[in-house]
């Protein structure tokens, strides 16, 4: 059995309660840390900042017009990289929120475009000024990317977004430059498939972005119901948009799973350039877990470790937490991990909870070598590569093996 220890705990960040540290931190990470002073209105079931306890954070006060030159004077002495998007909004040591609820959003978004050379990124399910944001749009072309997040179309979006905008608003928001890609999830029959339609049918250019919400901690039962309902779908509904050939771009990126499916023959090389021996122990969550027992069977030992920490779904290695990995344990000397599980903005070999590689060598006694060759860069590159909808449903829904591979059952 593995063996049960005690939680390990980041050491805490913010003794000085200072915000001006927060927004710093969040800044040097590239974000641009507007507060709405509160946690968000807009009560999505599926919001995965429900519950963030898992990880150190401190709200600053409502952004003030003085904050706002304080964060535009800081971002300004950064030098500039025309191929990096400054996110609006901190999400690593605050709480994410829809930020265009703030009264002077779209003010500040377009101070930022005309004070700055460099570009911006926002996600919101919708709360823009139209046609203000269409206007900034055309005014300074290529300089935003604007991920609108319309989740669903469908009659669940009532109980999924009871406050969100109405769906007459955002096919406003989708008529016209703004918005560079729209993300949508399977739940039921004719739910992403119809919503792809009706998307395409008022914008051809942005990005359809789709798949299942995976459910994290705090969610109600039900709503993590209806969201692991939607992988049941995703086939089905993956299918009717191929057949109904969009002139859109179109990608499923949110399954680790299929991703790891689609990439097994680069996880599988890349693996073998490790050069580990049959005694070695390797770290994995349950999607590459699975690729590596069944083409690389007994090459080396390999620990199995669900993402409990996010509640159990994910299957995604570079979300597994040290302490993920320490309940896991069962009397190891040695083990290896892949970096990307130390590459999260909490700091270097950190985890995404704050967690440092020191802290858990120290409180497990196990020594760790760490694997930099499988780092998040590796990650990123096989999600973009592989994540097509066209590449879904030619290489893994018409793949007679991806059958077998998701009935492999799980290890205790």
């Amino acid at each position: 059995m593995p063996t049960v220890l005690p939680i390990l705990q980041p050491t805490p960040i913010f003794t000085q309660k200072d915000y001006r540290d927060v927004l710093r931190r969040e800044m040097d990470a590239g974000k641009i840390p507007l507060s709405l002073g509160r946690d968000c209105p807009v009560k999505c079931e599926f919001c995965y900042e429900l519950d963030h306890s898992y990880r150190e954070t401190l709200d600053p006060p409502k952004t003030t017009d003085e904050d706002w030159k304080y964060i535009l004077d800081y971002i300004n002495k950064k030098p500039t990289d025309p191929k990096q998007f400054w996110c609006l909004g901190g999400n690593e040591f605050m709480e994410w929120t829809d930020l265009f609820l703030h009264p002077k959003a779209m003010e500040w978004v377009e101070d930022f475009l005309k004070y700055t050379d460099k570009n911006i990124q926002f996600f919101t399910v919708g709360f823009v000024h139209v046609p203000k944001i269409h206007q900034l749009a055309a005014q300074y072309p290529g300089r935003i990317n604007f991920e609108l997040s319309v989740i669903t179309l469908s009659d669940y979006r009532p109980r999924l977004m009871p406050h969100a905008p109405s769906v007459k608003h955002l096919m406003k928001v989708l008529d016209g430059p703004a918005v560079s890609s729209a993300n949508f999830y399977a739940f039921d029959v004719h739910t992403m498939s119809k919503d792809a339609v009706t998307i395409s049918g008022i914008n051809k250019k942005c990005v359809l972005w789709m798949g299942t919400l995976t459910p994290v901690r705090g969610l109600k039962e039900e709503t993590a119901s209806l969201m692991r309902q939607g992988r049941k779908f995703l086939a089905e509904e993956a299918l009717r948009i191929y057949d109904a050939a969009l002139p859109n771009l179109q990608t499923i990126h949110t399954e680790a799973y299929i991703t790891a499916f689609l990439s097994r023959r680069r996880i599988v090389s890349l693996f073998d350039s490790l050069e580990l021996e049959k005694r070695d122990t390797l770290v994995t969550a349950w999607s590459v877990y699975k690729i590596l027992t069944t083409y690389r069977k007994n090459r080396a030992k390999f620990l199995y470790v669900p993402n409990a920490m996010l509640a159990g779904d994910s299957d995604c290695t570079v979300l597994l937490t040290f302490d993920d990995i320490a309940r896991r344990l069962s009397g190891q000397k040695l083990i290896h991990i892949p970096k990307c599980v130390m590459q999260s903005g909490r700091g270097p070999y950190s985890d995404i909870t704050g967690v440092t590689l020191e802290q858990f060598m120290k409180k497990t006694g196990v020594k760790v070598k760490v694997l930099h060759k499988i780092d998040t860069r590796f990650a990123n590159e096989q999600l973009y590569k592989n994540g097509s909808l066209q590449n879904y449903v030619e290489n893994y829904v018409r793949n007679p093996m991806s059958q077998s591979y998701e009935a492999l059952p799980r290890p205790a």
